[in-house]
């Protein structure tokens, strides 16, 4: 067998490191600063796009004409809505302090309460 090897010394291509002129150097900052601001404005955009109450504010408007009571029938249905739900933390409450200390101890118990309380929390 046969082997060679190359010991002759690498040459590298000559790197410019002298500074950019007076002039470049602030309008190079001036527009990675305004790349910057474009971007933050793009991710006010987008967090602004995925923001719940701005998506039902967008909802309402265009649906103003279709369904002139929808505001008014929201407000009613919440207080029915938030009743309903002081109701069933309520059983959930009385069905936890009813039960023994260790109601919750094994698996099949746990299964049985975060089948009939989880779901409907959520």
């Amino acid at each position: 067998m046969h082997f060679q090897f190359d010991m002759s010394p690498l040459s590298y291509p000559a790197v410019n490191t002298a500074s950019p002129s007076s002039g470049e150097a602030p309008e190079l900052l001036r527009h990675m600063l305004d790349i910057q601001r474009e971007q933050l404005n793009q991710l006010r955009t987008l967090s602004s796009a995925h923001d719940g109450l701005s998506r039902w504010r967008a909802f309402v408007s265009r649906w103003r004409q279709d369904f002139p009571d929808l505001p008014d029938q929201c407000r009613q249905a919440m207080a029915v809505l938030e009743r309903t739900y002081g109701k069933l933390i309520a059983e959930l409450a009385e069905n936890l302090t009813q039960g023994n200390s260790d109601a919750l101890d094994n698996d099949f118990a746990l299964q049985e309460f975060l089948d009939r309380y989880g779901m409907r929390l959520t």
